[in-house]
């Protein structure tokens, strides 16, 4: 997520272009990282690190968090099995970006592999050990145990509003047991008058089953066994949704207020103030042993995040004055990017990345307008009609990111440069989508209501999009939403097949892994169940994808898994589902005194764990 970032989904900033291809099952492929310089000195202990947002993140609890602000945040509080450190990189090619992205042991005495035992010979048991010293922040302190993590995929599930977990996919298809598990959870909250979703029902359903394929078989040990091979199941287990989920969340329901307000912590801080919508502020957490955490230095005392500035040139105003250090969930202003690169300032970073931002999507199932996003031609027009290139420049130009034209992003596994809408590179064919419309039944033009997010930067795309459209005849009629709002919404299924939801989003997408991953992509989008918080957004379903997937997910090797992968992105973009624009990196700006700001791209974000404060 980010999905997740991320996800769910990274607002990925500014960003220099992707060059060239990548070898399958590689690392993306970018230029160097400008800037940077600002981590020499020796670290300080102290400070408050002050974190300025729009909106914020949009979920505490990690079973739902799937957004580069929850992330953020996330790592300061909960830990899982396996987690990424973060290490400075220029270039997706050097040996910085193969480490940041490469699952290390956290809570786990170490990775499991053949070698040492912790992988069976068939690729289907994954066994984990829980190293000693890792504590809640209970009162008094207690251990960490494998029943924990346990706790946390019987969460997966759960039929709160908004509490199910952000993708689904990669777990219901690989942990055998947990789909059938889920089914179960499902069939039984159904009848919400009978068995109303409250904590004690929840807990009560989860307290009285298990998932075959999750086993724990003492406090210390946890064991998963797969349904088939799956040699991306490390990075799956890396993601903040595997956090460990203490007793304690028992008492509420998933994903409400009363859980984000009784957050428990095995990370480095704690919550100590939750004002929804306002602030969060963190503190060091006395539990936390620094000597049980690979990944996680904690360098200041505390750490306070300010909603409410939703303008990011006031947010980088606030920067430069010192008043605020980093941000959370707001685009860098593109105007202010030729700047910043010419200062030199060394607090300025743009990062080699790989992503989809923005897309828009199709909300297949809107009854607007006669159905129109139900119509093959009218989405195939407008997929023809956008001018990328206005959106590029929305969005800083150029130089922050290639335009795209398919499903997959450059650098990922399957990736092919193809482009099956003729679009006068670029710029949008007017008269095309104008005689696609008129085929699909709309001489007239017609209007379609588009959610985006409401920052300064994203409705600057939305605006490029809507003036380009207009060309053709179609209306964007603009639903603009906040960050902790907008992604809910969109992945609300259930009720968007209702009038006036909405027929197009403005959205982004990260890879949740780098490396081996194409599941995070097409499977991610485009194989997941039409229930609440879906990231397949618009409720595409095919039944020659899910082949396709399956058939990539099992391959004997890299090269036919790439094709797969590739067979299933041009099946996608044939059914016009997504209109993909740029492939965006990062851009990244602290204030003077901070040191090692460090980009951690499956973060999607600054790990605000392993920075610190030069005043301090």
């Amino acid at each position: 997520m980010t999905s997740a970032r991320n996800r769910y989904t990274s607002l990925a900033i500014a960003a220099l272009a992707a060059v060239g291809l990548a070898a399958c099952n590689s690392a993306p492929s970018s230029p160097t990282a400008k800037g940077g310089g600002n981590s020499a000195g020796t670290p300080v202990n102290g400070g408050t690190l002050k974190i300025i947002a729009a909106s914020g993140p949009d979920h505490v609890d990690p079973v739902s968090a799937y957004y580069t602000a929850d992330y953020e945040l996330l790592r300061a509080y909960t830990r899982q099995l396996l987690s990424y450190p973060s290490v400075d990189y220029g270039s997706t090619n050097d040996a910085g970006w193969t480490r940041t992205v490469t699952p290390t042991a956290d809570v786990a005495t170490e990775v499991p592999t053949q070698a040492n035992g912790g992988i069976s010979a068939d690729g289907k048991t994954y066994t984990f050990h829980i190293k000693p010293g890792v504590d809640w922040n209970s009162s008094p302190a207690r251990a960490v145990t494998s029943q924990d993590f346990a706790r946390e995929f019987k969460a997966f599930c759960n039929p709160a509003p908004g509490g199910f977990v952000g993708n689904p996919g990669y777990y219901l298809s690989t942990i055998a047991g947990l789909n059938d598990y889920c089914d179960a959870e499902q069939a039984f909250f159904a009848n919400a008058k009978v068995h109303p979703a409250t904590a004690a029902n929840i807990t009560a359903f989860q307290d009285s089953r298990t998932i075959s394929g999750i086993a724990t078989p003492d406090p210390s040990t946890i064991q998963f066994t797969l349904i088939q091979r799956a040699s991306d199941f490390l990075s799956m287990l890396a993601m903040p949704f595997t956090s460990a989920r203490p007793a304690e969340y028992d008492a509420y329901v998933p994903n409400s207020l009363q859980l984000d307000q009784n957050t428990l912590s095995d990370g480095p801080y704690e919550i100590t103030s939750y004002v929804a919508g306002k602030s969060i502020t963190f503190a060091r957490n006395p539990a936390w042993k620094a000597s049980t955490d690979p990944v996680r230095k904690a360098y200041v005392n505390a750490i306070v995040l300010t909603e409410g500035v939703s303008s990011s040139q006031t947010q980088i105003s606030d920067i430069e004055a010192g008043t605020e250090d980093i941000t959370n969930d707001t685009l860098l202003n593109p105007a202010a990017l030729p700047q910043l690169e010419a200062s030199h300032n060394p607090n300025f970073k743009i990062w080699p990345w790989s992503t989809t931002d923005p897309y828009y999507v199709f909300n297949l199932r809107s009854p607007d307008d006669n159905g129109a996003m139900g119509k093959l031609l009218v989405r195939q027009a407008i997929e023809i009609g956008l001018d990328k290139i206005a959106v590029q420049r929305a969005y800083g130009g150029s130089a922050i990111g290639p335009i795209i034209n398919t499903v997959i992003p450059p650098g990922n596994l399957g990736y092919q440069n193809t482009n099956i809408y003729p679009d006068a590179q670029g710029a949008g064919d007017v008269a095309t989508c104008k005689a696609d419309l008129a085929k699909a039944g709309y001489p007239n033009g017609l209007t379609l209501l588009t959610l985006y997010l409401s920052d300064s930067t994203n409705t600057r795309g939305f605006e490029a999009a809507q003036a380009s459209l207009a060309q053709c005849g179609i209306t964007l009629k603009g639903k603009p939403e906040q960050g902790s709002s907008i992604y809910t919404d969109v992945g609300n299924s259930p009720v968007n097949n209702q009038p006036n939801r909405y027929d197009i989003a403005q959205v982004a997408w990260v890879p949740d892994w780098f490396g081996n991953n194409g599941r995070t992509v097409v499977q991610a989008l485009f194989d997941n169940p039409c229930v609440v918080n879906t990231v397949d957004y618009g409720c595409f379903s095919s039944k020659q994808v899910d082949t396709l997937i399956s058939q990539a997910e099992t391959a004997s090797s890299p090269a036919a898994a790439a094709a797969a992968w590739s067979q299933a992105d041009q099946v996608i973009m044939r059914s016009a589902v997504i209109v993909p624009t740029m492939d965006q990196g990062f851009a990244m700006l602290s204030s003077a005194r901070v040191r090692n700001a460090i980009f951690n791209p499956d973060i999607g974000e600054h790990d605000i764990t392993n920075l610190w404060l030069a005043n301090a």
